[in-house]
């Protein structure tokens, strides 16, 4: 069982290594997001993926409206920073194991999910340094307690992966009540005004809850998002459950937090819901 065990790689970097401090981190980001409510049932976020010092503010306003909500699984959606592959590879066994704790994979769910498509497998090399699915997990270990999870890393992010993969998750989700994450930052070292002009084109986007219109303007270097295909497929599924809703939580950029407007990240949280009034 130890060998099926993803183990951190990022503790003590992006995050602190100390369970006690890790989670004070998170309940102090909790405590300074605004009380944020959605009148309906949620079904997608979009969070970023830096180090918890950069965009851990952002991150916490996304996961702090699904504190001590429970779900089936939770579906955390990424892009693979190390690894070249095609399609989309799943971690179909065991668990990812942070400072806080072990989170068990679903792995009946990630099998359902796996034989819908051919272009979904497991791929080691594609979990084993990648840092966009692990950070989000002390974020969700607080927010929900236990829960399983199915890791999904995107080696390729074009239009007909991202359709095919969002349609295997919903074929295989069978009525099971599930949060979709999608995992991405969004443009990388342009200028503060420059950041916020490409980051806007992606934020119309979210807010219209549009996956393919952020895929068609990621293909035209519109704007940028290193997570796109996550941040896509997380809309495209959220909407085939229902979802009709979308909030933009909060937008900014390392030059927000560091002070350096000469070169930044940007960074977006955000919410898909099916509203109770329809």
């Amino acid at each position: 069982m130890d060998k099926e065990i993803r183990k951190s790689v990022i503790a003590g970097t992006w995050y602190p290594g100390s369970p006690k401090v890790l989670r004070g981190d998170i309940e102090n980001f909790f405590q300074n997001a605004p009380d944020v409510t959605v009148d309906g049932s949620i079904r997608g976020l979009i969070v970023p993926h830096a180090g918890y010092i950069y965009s851990g503010q952002i991150a916490a306003t996304a996961y702090k409206i699904v504190k001590k909500k429970t779900f089936d699984a939770v579906l955390v959606l990424g892009p693979s920073h190390r690894a070249l592959f095609h399609g989309v590879s799943i971690y179909d066994r065991g668990g990812y194991e942070t400072p806080l704790g072990m989170v068990p994979v679903d792995v009946t769910l990630a099998n359902d999910i796996m034989v819908q498509s051919e272009t979904i497998s497991y791929i080691p090399a594609a979990h084993s340094q990648e840092h966009s699915l692990e950070i989000q997990l002390p974020f969700l270990q607080v927010a929900l307690g236990k829960f399983h999870f199915v890791p999904l890393v995107m080696g390729e992010q074009d239009r007909e992966t991202c359709e095919d993969l969002a349609e295997s998750i919903v074929n295989a989700i069978h009525g099971r009540n599930v949060l979709i994450v999608g995992s991405t930052d969004l443009s990388h070292f342009h200028s503060y005004e420059q950041a916020v002009k490409l980051d806007s084109v992606v934020i119309k986007r979210i807010e219209k809850m549009d996956g393919r219109g952020l895929l068609e303007d990621l293909g035209k270097n519109l704007c940028e998002a290193c997570g796109g295909g996550p941040a896509a497929v997380t809309m495209m599924v959220s909407e085939k459950l229902g979802a009709n809703r979308a909030k933009l939580l909060k937008y900014a950029n390392s030059g927000d937090v560091t002070g350096d407007r000469s070169s930044v990240v940007g960074y977006a949280s955000a919410v898909f819901y099916k509203s109770r009034d329809s």
